[in-house]
């Protein structure tokens, strides 16, 4: 599993990112709104959707960078991972 660490604002930026796009994509898919404002809206909001993608999917890799640099803290040793335990005082007789 991969981890991201993303402050609330950015987390809303990417939410509002991809909503966007959804109802760009669920208005030019409509039918109940006229022709010409549907067409001219859905094109705004995807417009919008897919141009602010970009500085959401740099925040997303910036995260994940951060998130994989702060794994290598003092408590974290891969040479560790799937290693048996030490032996402690009194594992002698098992």
């Amino acid at each position: 599993m991969k981890s991201v660490v993303l402050d609330l604002p950015m987390f809303g930026f990417i939410v509002a990112t991809r909503a966007l796009l959804g109802v760009g994509l669920g208005l030019a898919l409509s039918e109940r709104v006229p022709d010409a404002q549907r067409k001219a809206a859905a094109a705004l909001l995807i417009a919008a959707g897919a141009l602010t993608t970009i500085p959401a999917v740099r925040a997303l890799r910036r995260a994940r960078y951060v998130a994989r640099r702060d794994r290598t803290g003092i408590n974290y040793d891969r040479r560790l991972i799937g290693a048996s335990r030490f032996p402690r005082r009194g594992d002698q007789g098992v």
